[in-house]
């Protein structure tokens, strides 16, 4: 039973785990996103934001200290030159996890694990620079522009017009006239 346990050990020794999360974290930063399988993307994620949180204060003792967990300097460079200052606004949230569905092989529920403000289907730039978290209130709106009415326009719109069926209008009004009298 796993009460009150909040650490997934996905069955490995604490050697094994420990050197899975360093290859994990370097080839996120690396590449900026990586696909795994969703249990190691949860745990990945809990091991990674830390390390980009005090890649925020770039001192020598914040490079020694994630040099220590990832034990790779290119990493570590990339961290801090390159990751560091797109997400110096953002209070937390570095990572993203996306559920790709089952693996064929063996059934285990794949993910995407990917940085924020990485994401290059979104325009390839950081979310924090180009669209605020929150939106701000329009306050200046401006009514639609009036459509100029041409006339190819103007000839579909006849043609396109419903026909009423007079005949069914005509008869209306003589048999609202006879209960009237």
């Amino acid at each position: 039973m796993r009460h009150r346990n909040r650490n997934n050990h996905l069955g490995r020794t604490a050697s094994h785990r420990a050197a899975l999360m360093t290859n994990m974290a370097i080839s996120l930063f690396l590449h900026k996103r990586i696909r795994t399988t969703l249990a190691k993307a949860k745990v990945l994620r809990r091991y990674v934001e830390p390390l980009i949180t005090k890649s925020k204060l770039d001192t020598t003792h914040s490079r020694r200290t994630v040099f220590s967990y990832l034990q790779n300097k290119f990493a570590v460079k990339e961290l801090f030159t390159e990751i560091a200052p797109q997400i110096m606004d953002r209070p937390g949230g570095y990572t993203r996890i996306l559920k790709l569905g089952p693996r064929n092989g063996d059934g285990a529920e794949l993910a995407l694990i990917e940085l924020v403000d990485f994401n290059e289907f979104l325009g390839g730039e950081s979310l924090s620079k180009t669209a605020k978290r929150r939106p701000k209130a329009k306050t200046d709106s401006k009514p639609a522009a009036p459509v100029q009415k041409t006339e190819a326009t103007a000839e579909v719109n006849e043609e396109s017009a419903p026909v009423e069926n007079t005949e069914v209008a005509e008869n209306a009004d003589d048999s609202s006239e006879n209960k009237a009298e």
